[in-house]
């Protein structure tokens, strides 16, 4: 079993920057995967980044603005988000899953945290 807590959200302008952070406990081999979703009101949960063995994979949109990194030492995953525009406002939520290689889409995640907003006033 993983426990997913996530912390860092809240509102900023946009062009600004915010981090999130993920710290995971349990299993390690149930969280060799492990990536960032948003979800904003009205709209399908969709992925943001991901990391696998040191591999990064991201959705177009952010590409360029978004960083997924990890530090095993403290067991958690981080995403720093740059250039935020309005569009990203959205609730964010860690996940951890078992697959082999990047992975974008929710069914490949079998544990989730209880996500953390981020607003992005224009």
């Amino acid at each position: 079993q993983v426990h997913l807590v996530e912390s860092g959200g809240g509102s900023v302008q946009a062009g600004g920057s915010r981090r999130l952070s993920c710290v995971a406990s349990g299993d390690y081999s149930s969280r060799r995967l492990m990536g960032w979703f948003r979800q904003a009101p009205g709209k399908e949960r969709e992925g943001v980044a991901s990391i696998w063995l040191g591999v990064t994979r991201y959705r177009d949109s952010v590409v360029g603005r978004f960083t997924i990194s990890q530090d095993n030492a403290k067991n958690t995953v981080y995403l720093q988000m740059n250039l935020l525009k309005p569009e990203d406002t959205a609730m964010y939520y860690c996940a951890a899953g078992t697959g082999s290689g990047t992975r974008l889409d929710p069914p490949a995640y079998n544990s989730w945290g209880q996500g953390t907003q981020v607003t992005v006033s224009a």
